[in-house]
């Protein structure tokens, strides 16, 4: 049985800080990017989100790479 791999879609996500909890650390939302070209390479990713990031009011912290695939019996 042969299992094969097929990467269907690739998203971004920003935390992006949102506010404080009652004892005063920091919320983050994560904010997603979708419809991220296949072949993208994650230091392009990596270059647009600095940019994202550059031009957001709110604080950020972690970006993160969101790939979904398919797995298939062939």
């Amino acid at each position: 049985m042969a299992i094969s791999k097929h990467l269907d879609s690739t998203s971004f996500s920003i935390e992006v800080e949102s506010g404080t909890d009652k004892t005063g650390a920091k919320i983050y939302k994560k904010k997603t990017f979708s419809g991220v070209k296949k072949n993208t390479t994650p230091e392009n990713i990596f270059a647009v989100a600095d940019a994202i990031k550059a031009v957001l009011s709110a604080g950020t912290r972690d970006y993160y790479l969101n790939e979904a695939s398919k797995i298939v019996n062939a």
